[in-house]
C-alpha cells in the first residue's frame, strides 16, 4: 500500500483543518513560511558565496545547508558518520528495496508538516505504518502477565482496557485537550499561549507519572501499570514516566502519536535526495547546483575542535573550525546541528562560543536510550490463519516481556521477502541488551515471542544475520533523542531561543544551534527540519540580511510567539 505524501495530512472527520506541529511553545507557521513564493529571505550581494559551517549531517545539518546554499551563501557541511544522522536505514542483504530497517526515525505523523515540505520536494512515497490496533494493522497481540489476548480494534480486548483508554481522553480533557488542538488546527495563536503558558507554569516541576496519579481516572495502580505497558497510539508509555508531563502535552495535542506513515523504501533517502537536489531556485549559484556538487569528495569529517579567533571589522570574531584530519578553516558564522552534548565531551570548545546559560542547559540535556533489533524473513507469514482459530498465526505484538514492542513490516510484494522488527525498547528496557552481539539479543527475543506463539516456528522464517543498534552506544549520539524532566523548561527555552541573538554579548554570537534536541519536539524529525529553519533566519540576520516583508520569518515574530519565560529567582 502506497501513496503520494498527502498534502491534507492529519485532516479529520470533522472537516477541521489538519493538525500540525507548529505549536504550542512558539507557534510559528513553519509550513507556510516553507511554501512562500517569496522564500526564506535574502542576504545583501557583498556575502554571496560566504562560506558557514555546517556541523552534522543529518536532516538538520542537510536542511540547513540546502536552504543556505539557496540563499547564496556556501555551506560547509562536517558529518563524523554518514549523511542522515538518525534517519538511518540499513538495506537487508539480498532483499528488495522496499524491505529495509529503520535504524532511528521510521515513523512520521502527518501534523510534520515542514518536514513533509521536503519530503515532497525529493518525491518520496510512503506507506501507512502497522501500528497497534492502526488499520494498517492486520491484528494486535496484546501479551501481559503472561495473558495474551489477540483484537483487530481496541473493542475487541478485556474492558480493562478499554477503560484504560477512556480515563486517558479524561485525563487529556482535564488539560483542555479538545480546545487546545483546536486552536492549533486554526492557528489560533492567542488561545494556544493562554492554554499553555498557563499550564507551562503550574506543571513544569510535574512527572508523567505525577501527572497521572493525579488524575480521577488513573487512581488504580493497575490501570497506570497497563498504560504504560501497553498505552495507545504506539504503544506504552511507561518509559516516559520520569520525564515532564510537558514533554507528553507537545506529543498529545500536535498529534504526533497518531497515524503514522513510513517513507518506501527507507527514510535515509530523505537527507541523500536533498544532499543531491539542484533547487529550482538559486540566488548566486549556477542552475544545477547541489549540495553534493559544493562537496565534490563529500562533507568534510568530524570536528574536534571549535575556536574564537579575531577577524577585523567584527567584535565577535570569527569560529574557527579544526577537524579529525588535522586540518583548519575559519568562517564568519556556523550552524551546529549534531547532538549537543558532543559540544560538552568530544569537540574542544572555547568556552565565549556560548553564554554561561547556555553551557548550563547543554550540561543538564537528558537523553533517552533505545534499541532496535530486526530480522529479514521470506514472507509475511503473520498473515498465515490458525486452523483451529481463524486467526493471524503472528501480530504486531506489545508485552512486558523482553520484546517490548514488535512490528511486523512487508514489502509491496505480498508474497515476497519482509521483515521483523522484533524489539523496538526504551530506556532501561534498552540498557538490558547493550552486553549482547546481535545473535544473542536474537536468541533472547525468540525465546520471548516463542512463549507468545508457541506454535509458530519464527526462526524457520529468519533469511540472513539480524540487524541492531542501540543509540546510547552509538559514540556520535550517546542516546537516541533528549526528553526533558520536570524542571527542564527554562533550559529547553534558553537552547530554542539560541537563534535570536541580538540581545547576546557579541562575544556570543555567531554560533547558532539547531538539531531535535533543541527543539521542544525532541525526538520528532520535525523539531529537526524546525530548527533548521530558525538557524537559517539566525544566519541570514547575522550576515544583515532579511525576509520578504510578506513573509516575516521565526525571528521576526519572536516578541510575539515567544516561548513563555518563566522566572529564575
Amino acid at each position: 500500500m502506497t501513496s503520494a505524501v498527502p498534502t491534507s495530512a492529519g485532516t479529520t472527520d470533522q472537516g477541521d483543518r489538519p493538525l500540525n506541529m507548529c505549536g504550542p511553545d512558539f507557534p510559528f507557521a513553519y509550513d507556510a513560511y516553507l511554501a512562500h513564493p517569496a522564500g526564506l529571505g535574502q542576504v545583501p550581494a557583498r556575502h554571496h558565496g560566504t562560506e558557514v559551517a555546517v556541523i552534522g549531517g543529518g536532516l538538520s545539518g542537510v536542511v540547513t545547508a540546502y536552504e543556505l546554499m539557496k540563499m547564496g551563501l556556501k555551506p560547509v557541511v562536517y558529518e563524523a558518520d554518514r549523511i542522515g544522522g538518525r534517519l538511518r536505514t540499513e538495506r537487508m542483504g539480498g532483499g528488495p528495496d522496499d524491505v529495509v530497517a529503520e535504524m532511528g526515525a521510521m515513523r512520521f505523523p502527518p501534523s510534520s508538516t515542514a518536514f513533509w515540505h521536503y519530503v515532497d520536494r525529493v518525491g518520496l512515497r510512503t506507506s501507512a505504518f502497522p501500528n497497534p490496533l492502526s488499520p494498517a494493522t492486520p491484528s494486535t497481540v496484546v501479551d501481559l502477565k503472561g495473558r495474551t489476548h489477540y483484537a483487530t480494534e481496541l473493542d475487541d480486548l478485556p474492558e480493562i482496557y478499554r477503560e484504560v483508554a477512556r480515563a486517558w481522553d479524561q485525563t487529556l480533557e482535564s488539560v483542555e485537550h479538545t480546545r487546545m488542538q483546536k486552536a492549533i488546527r486554526e492557528r489560533d495563536v492567542a488561545t494556544q499561549k493562554e492554554i499553555w503558558n498557563r499550564l507551562v507554569e503550574s506543571l513544569d516541576d510535574q512527572t508523567f507519572y505525577g501527572f497521572l496519579c493525579e488524575s480521577p481516572g488513573f487512581s488504580s495502580f493497575r490501570k497506570r501499570e497497563i498504560f504504560g505497558q501497553v498505552g495507545f497510539g504506539t504503544g506504552g508509555w511507561d518509559t516516559d514516566f520520569p520525564n515532564s508531563i510537558l514533554e507528553i502535552l507537545r506529543v498529545t495535542y500536535t498529534g504526533a502519536d497518531d497515524d503514522h506513515m513510513g517513507i518506501v523504501g527507507g527514510v535515509d533517502q530523505l537527507p541523500r535526495r536533498l544532499w543531491e537536489d539542484a533547487p529550482d531556485k538559486l540566488v548566486h549559484w549556477a542552475q544545477g547546483t547541489s549540495l553534493a556538487s559544493l562537496h565534490e569528495e563529500g562533507p568534510l569529517p568530524a570536528v574536534t575542535a571549535l575556536r574564537r579567533t579575531a577577524a577585523k571589522g567584527r567584535p565577535g570574531g570569527n569560529i574557527t573550525v579544526t577537524d579529525a584530519s588535522g586540518s583548519t578553516r575559519t568562517y564568519p558564522t556556523a550552524v551546529f546541528t549534531a547532538q549537543s552534548w558532543a559540544l560538552l565531551s568530544k569537540i574542544d570548545c572555547d568556552e565565549d562560543l556560548l553564554p554561561i546559560e547556555h553551557w548550563n542547559a547543554l550540561e543538564r540535556t537528558h537523553y533517552m536510550e533505545s534499541s532496535k533489533l530486526f530480522v529479514p524473513v521470506d514472507r509475511a507469514f503473520w498473515r498465515d490463519k490458525d486452523p483451529e482459530t481463524g486467526r493471524d498465526v503472528m501480530s504486531m505484538t506489545l508485552t512486558d516481556r523482553m520484546t517490548r514492542g514488535t512490528y511486523l513490516l512487508e514489502g509491496q510484494d505480498p508474497d515476497g521477502p519482509a521483515a521483523i522488527c522484533m524489539s523496538y525498547t526504551w530506556c532501561d528496557d534498552s540498557l538490558k541488551w547493550l552486553p549482547l552481539s546481535a545473535n544473542e539479543r536474537m536468541e533472547v527475543m525468540l525465546a520471548s515471542l516463542g512463549k507468545i506463539y508457541p506454535g509458530v516456528d519464527i526462526r524457520s522464517h529468519i533469511t540472513g544475520d539480524p540487524v541492531t543498534i542501540s543509540w546510547e552506544d552509538e559514540p556520535y549520539f550517546m542516546g537516541a533523542f533528549k526528553a526533558n524532566l520536570p524542571g527542564h523548561y527554562r533550559y529547553q527555552r534558553r537552547l530554542f531561543t539560541h537563534f535570536r541573538q541580538d540581545d547576546l554579548a557579541e562575544r556570543h554570537r555567531g554560533l547558532f544551534l539547531a538539531g531535535d534536541d533543541i527543539s521542544w519536539t525532541a525526538g520528532w524529525a520535525e523539531g529537526a527540519v524546525q530548527t533548521a529553519l530558525n538557524a537559517v533566519w539566525g544566519v541570514m540576520h547575522h550576515f544583515g540580511g532579511a525576509t520578504d516583508p510578506t513573509n516575516p520569518g521565526p525571528g521576526d515574530r519572536f516578541d510575539e510567539l515567544a516561548p513563555v519565560a518563566l522566572p529564575e529567582d
